[in-house]
């Protein structure tokens, strides 16, 4: 194993912390599965460091949610039905911010991601969260998205554009030298551009009534109007957030950007720029001693911290503000037309209230979101892949190699997919959506079995975390059911 290294990769500037005495010894904290995959080594859990270091791994999934639900999804159901279904949007991703602390916390004490934790469980959810991982994004929905809304300014082929910009993605993330860095500092960039952008539309178009409409909408919890699209709705609350197996990747994130146990393992970086480094999805686990779980309770506390400042609340109010900024361009119940046809009338309108120029920038920022969603996508597809595969062919392949290969198959899939004629970009949003949907329903109770089987107290979720991730196997579940019988014309 590498030596551990803090978030920022310098050497270590640890934060001492008090050590209780009277813990109970190791062995009865940490009970990692070791039926499939061989038993991890133990060490030391690393010194905390400041929160500040911490930032970044939330902001990626918050790119990720911005992309697709926020800028497309939410923003289209509030045109056809104005705020009544906002409560299943803050639900959802209140939901959402349990399920990823509960994939930190087996990465912070393992160094492991949580897909390789479901395979300690049962080699059979090997090939299952290889599928998870791969068929509900093959669909580039985001780089056809991003293309349509380019292609309304400059003209041409919306395929072909697609097509250039998964290469473009593609060779962006081939290119930097760490992986995760590039992903995070065009995220960075990116969010800070967006909440640029919705502030300046905000204050020039949304009023109180609009706020207290959609606060009404937030408090009007099992109402679903008539007329709603049930897979685009469960498309909507899966992409309440990153979504589906995308959450799946902030168990990569936190390894790369050194989080707890994840500093021992080493970082995906480029085979033409980057310095290989030694790299196993086998992580290393906490010896779960007195100075261990004193370490923790910092790491935990501060990873709580981050993910509520730089993902739930930031990804809340940019919902809201999306679907206020929404009703405030288009009238409440008028059919939003198909595809993207409801953007370009919010471009239209603001041409219409500031002049062409906004109907440029509204657009522009539009291209610029589903682009840099679609490259985080294809980012967290192949890291979640290269998990899993790095698995049986352990030794001959690293996990460098692995990725790009993975990371290029699944770019060339894509444009046969555009070449075939498969273009739409709603369609293929709503399709992903869905069926991240469902995997979600999958790993939520999964999630909960391993984290309460593999730790003791205080390692081990609380019995109201415990409680949230039931509410999520139970709401997208429910969700999931009611769609499939909707699809099969059960409910008609």
């Amino acid at each position: 194993m590498s030596p551990a290294r803090v978030p920022d990769g310098t050497p270590p500037a640890p934060e001492r912390v008090r050590v209780p005495d009277g813990v109970l010894p190791a062995p009865e904290r940490v009970r990692v599965p070791d039926g499939v995959l061989p038993a991890p080594e133990r060490g030391a859990l690393p010194e905390p460091v400041a929160l500040r270091r911490m930032l970044g791994p939330s902001v990626i999934l918050l790119g990720l949610s911005i992309g697709s639900g926020e800028f497309v999804l939410w923003p289209r159901l509030t045109a056809e039905f104005g705020y009544a279904l906002f409560w299943a949007c803050w639900i959802g991703v209140t939901l959402q911010f349990f399920l990823n602390m509960e994939i930190e916390r087996w990465t912070l004490a393992t160094g492991e991601s949580a897909v390789v934790g479901f395979v300690r469980l049962h080699r059979a959810f090997l090939p299952v969260f290889l599928v998870c991982a791969t068929l509900p994004w093959i669909w580039p929905g985001w780089a056809t998205g991003g293309a349509t809304l380019l292609s309304w300014q400059l003209g041409g082929s919306v395929a072909w554009i697609s097509a250039g910009g998964l290469v473009l993605c593609g060779a962006v993330l081939s290119l930097g030298p760490v992986v995760y860095r590039t992903v995070e500092r065009i995220q960075l960039v990116l969010v800070a551009a967006i909440a640029l952008g919705l502030g300046v539309l905000s204050v020039l178009l949304v009023r109180g009534p609009d706020v207290a409409a959609l606060f009404a909408g937030a408090l009007r919890v099992g109402h679903v109007p008539d007329g709603v699209h049930w897979p685009a709705l469960l498309g909507a609350l899966a992409f309440a957030g990153a979504g589906g197996s995308m959450n799946l990747a902030q168990s990569n994130y936190i390894k790369d950007k050194g989080y707890g146990m994840g500093a021992y393992v080493g970082r995906i970086t480029s085979p033409f720029t980057g310095r290989d480094e030694a790299t196993d999805s086998v992580g290393r686990v906490l010896r779960g001693d007195a100075a261990d779980l004193a370490r923790w309770r910092v790491w935990w506390r501060r990873a709580n911290a981050e993910h509520l400042l730089s993902f739930y609340l930031l990804a809340l109010a940019s919902l809201a503000l999306f679907c206020l900024v929404a009703g405030a361009l288009l009238e409440p119940g008028a059919d939003p037309g198909p595809e993207f046809a409801f953007i370009a009338a919010e471009a239209e309108a603001l041409a219409g209230r500031f002049g062409d120029g906004a109907r440029w920038l509204f657009l522009g920022l539009g291209v610029a979101v589903l682009f840099s969603t679609e490259l985080a996508v294809l980012d967290a597809v192949a890291r979640v892949s290269t998990d899993l595969l790095a698995l049986p062919l352990a030794g001959r392949l690293s996990h460098s190699k692995l990725y790009f290969a993975v990371l290029w198959i699944v770019i060339a899939t894509g444009i046969a997919i555009l070449i075939g004629g498969f273009d739409a970009p709603l369609t293929l949003l709503v399709l992903s959506a869905a069926l991240n949907g469902v995997v979600m329903f999958l790993y939520s109770g999964l999630l909960l079995w391993l984290n309460w089987t593999s730790f003791e107290p205080p390692l081990r979720p609380s019995a109201w975390r415990a409680a949230a991730l039931v509410v999520c196997t139970v709401f997208f579940g429910y969700f999931s059911l009611v769609t499939l019988a909707d699809r099969l014309g059960w409910l008609g």
